[in-house]
């Protein structure tokens, strides 16, 4: 019997970078008013005229679109749509069935560059977390987003554990593919309601507020990727 091709992680992988690549263009499209064709994903976004205000809602619509909590600062580090959007797939979480240990080091040395600041190179995967320059917030940081990518929930102190990134990747690479986060617990208190749109005019007004020094363009990102009612 034959059987059916299958898949590899890089192909799969490929692909979903490509599909980030082509949210990113779409929404840097929308942003600039033209056609996703004409979008060059490998020039920089400052020669497309993408200005603070456009910036701000470049950001709040990728993060609407792919569930991230990008900043404005990444398009400084990540200065064209194909780097943002390798930038923005790590992430993404990956599939159970992709968790080879060297691809798990690979999205963890993503996540652990974007929260130093630094190049995923300059990462020596056998130096200690602490010696990277990850205190306690940072750990605390970086394990969510771990939690995030992987469906887990480790607890900062796996990293007193798993005290670099390959023991790390190790660790995570051999949690069973049926393991996953707790169940959580029913919540007593009432959840407040979400906070409603901005309106057409409050969107102005917040984009003159940028324009006037009175916000910074993370603020105005945060405040127009609030969820709508």
């Amino acid at each position: 019997m034959t059987s059916e091709p299958r898949t590899t992680w890089h192909e799969a992988s490929a692909g979903a970078t490509a599909d980030v690549l082509a949210g990113v263009t779409g929404e840097l499209a929308a942003v600039l008013r033209v056609e996703p064709a004409r979008i060059d994903p490998h020039r920089r976004f400052q020669a497309f005229g993408l200005d603070s205000i456009r910036t701000a809602e470049l950001v709040a619509a990728v993060n609407a679109r792919f569930g991230t909590g990008v900043m404005a600062a990444a398009l400084y580090d990540h200065p064209t749509p194909d780097a943002l959007a390798r930038h923005v797939r790590t992430l993404l979480p990956v599939p159970r069935a992709a968790r080879t240990e060297s691809e798990v080091r690979a999205t963890l040395r993503g996540q652990l560059a974007d929260i130093l600041r630094c190049d995923p190179r300059d990462i020596d995967p056998a130096v200690p977390f602490p010696q990277l320059g990850l205190d306690s917030l940072l750990a605390g940081e970086f394990v969510a987003r771990v939690n995030d990518a992987f469906g887990l929930c480790e607890r900062p102190a796996t990293l007193y554990d798993h005290r670099d990134l390959a023991a790390m990747a190790a660790h995570i690479a051999g949690v069973p593919a049926g393991a996953g986060p707790a169940a959580p617990r029913p919540v007593e208190a009432a959840v407040p309601p979400a906070p409603p749109a901005l309106t057409p005019d409050e969107v102005t007004a917040l984009l003159d507020a940028v324009r006037a020094d009175m916000l910074t363009v993370d603020e105005a990102t945060a405040l127009l990727a609030s969820p709508s009612a």
